[in-house]
């Protein structure tokens, strides 16, 4: 183990991602913490009982330009922690392309950041329905596995689409390293360990295939030897998380369970989104067929000239729904028919302030009508909106193992109004059509 105590540091690229990255370490019985910003040492002695320090980032809507200024710092700080391994964080459908969310460029950065000749790439999470076999990705959508390039959503993002389901070939687009590939035949060779060092020794990276528990089990094995032989930056999905968990409960090293005391409904609960996914559409219309009052805001007017004057006509919607003892759902887009990014985009760095504006109005309800629960719905969305809440660090109240990645958190703040909200940050692909409901009940749905 590390001299500090830590077993694994790591930086998500979006909000989600960071919390579902906490929600499997602390389902496997390992203490985590997640910092919204890099925080000095009296924030971090806080939490010195936890066993893994992670931080949230954005770099999965920034550009090269943008990974090559603040994944440094924020890569160098993951290092001076000194944990056993340290984690990139991509989202499981491995949407990003040379121009956005450049997985192969931060692939660079941390291998100079951490001196490191050969990095390892795990991708696959059969808990999230993520699975990669001979380097391709496959993911679950309503029941049925599609190739990634095949999606109904994925193949189709609005940013970031997928058309390639091969992750090495997907990659070399973004980077001019050389790859290689462990896959699930050489992982259940009994001389696997000499497959993985030998592709070390070839390539700058490799990806190793994880298409069920057993070559989940057989991946973290290896993650954790070659962390131990000096190679502790690893990048890939919460898969990592769900690999290592499996070795870590095999060998002894953590407990591989936790229980979590359940939560009590709360009378309301308050939703925003800026997701433009079917899944979130469902959600929404759920929760408004259920009794929430649904308020469509104009996306193109919180980011424009009259942005302060359509934050407060929101806030103010949302609050009369919320004196009324309803709950209440505020979006930007009520699924992919409704996507107005190309609209957006004609407006420099409107995507970020939308979500920002997303944040400010839910920081105001929050703090107006004393609500003690919430939600953001949309990866990116949360990543942009959770800034404007003043919230310094979360930690996980209660997972939600029917909707994994998305657990309900606590948020810790020098805000009165905002100390102890608990909040859910919720991927567009995440969860349930009951989701928002489950969140205000306290269910574990």
């Amino acid at each position: 183990m590390a001299e500090t105590g830590l077993l694994l540091s790591y930086y998500g690229d979006d909000l989600t991602g960071s919390t579902d990255v906490m929600e499997a370490l602390e389902l496997g019985g390992v203490p985590t913490v997640l910092f919204t910003g890099r925080p000095d040492a009296s924030l971090v002695a806080r939490f010195g009982h936890c066993r893994a320090m992670g931080l949230a980032g954005t770099s999965r809507s920034e550009t090269p330009a943008w990974m090559d200024e603040n994944l440094t710092p924020a890569f160098e700080w993951l290092r001076s922690l000194n944990a056993a391994i340290s984690h990139y964080k991509v989202c499981s459908t491995f949407d990003s392309s040379p121009e956005i969310g450049n997985i192969g460029r931060a692939i660079e950065i941390g291998r100079k950041v951490f001196g490191q000749d050969c990095v390892p790439l795990l991708v696959g999470a059969p808990q999230l329905k993520r699975y990669t076999a001979f380097g391709n990705l496959f993911a679950g959508y309503r029941g049925r596995t599609y190739r990634i390039d095949r999606h109904p959503v994925m193949s189709r993002h609005p940013v970031t689409p997928m058309r390639e389901a091969d992750l090495l070939k997907h990659l070399a687009e973004q980077t001019a390293m050389t790859s290689a590939l462990v896959d699930i035949t050489d992982l259940r060779l009994t001389g696997r360990a000499a497959i993985v060092d030998r592709v070390r020794a070839e390539s700058d990276f490799f990806l190793i295939d994880v298409d069920g528990p057993e070559t989940q089990l057989l991946a973290g094995e290896e993650l954790w030897r070659v962390a131990r032989a000096e190679a502790p930056f690893v990048v890939g999905s919460s898969g990592i998380e769900y690999a290592l968990l499996r070795h870590w409960a095999a060998a002894g090293i953590a407990p591989g369970t936790a229980a979590f005391a359940p939560a009590a409904a709360v009378d309301r609960l308050a939703v925003v989104s800026g997701s433009v996914s079917p899944t979130t559409e469902r959600q929404i219309g759920h929760a408004v067929a259920n009794g929430y009052v649904g308020i469509e805001l104009d996306p193109l007017a919180l980011v424009g000239e009259n942005a302060e004057a359509a934050i407060a006509g929101a806030v103010a919607a949302g609050q009369k729904a919320l004196r009324d003892g309803r709950s209440v759902v505020l979006y930007s887009a009520l699924g992919p028919n409704a996507d107005r990014g190309s609209e957006i985009d004609r407006v420099e760095g409107a995507r970020h302030r939308l979500g920002r504006a997303l944040g400010t109005i839910l920081r105001d309800l929050v703090r107006s009508e004393g609500l003690r629960r919430a939600v953001i719905a949309g990866g990116d969305t949360s990543s942009h909106a959770l800034g404007q809440l003043g919230i310094a660090a979360l930690t996980v109240r209660m997972p939600l193992p029917q909707s994994p990645g998305s657990p309900l958190c606590v948020a810790h703040s020098g805000d009165a109004g905002v100390d102890g909200l608990e909040i859910a940050l919720k991927g567009g692909q995440v969860g349930t059509d009951a989701y928002f409901e489950a969140i205000r009940l306290g269910e574990r749905l």
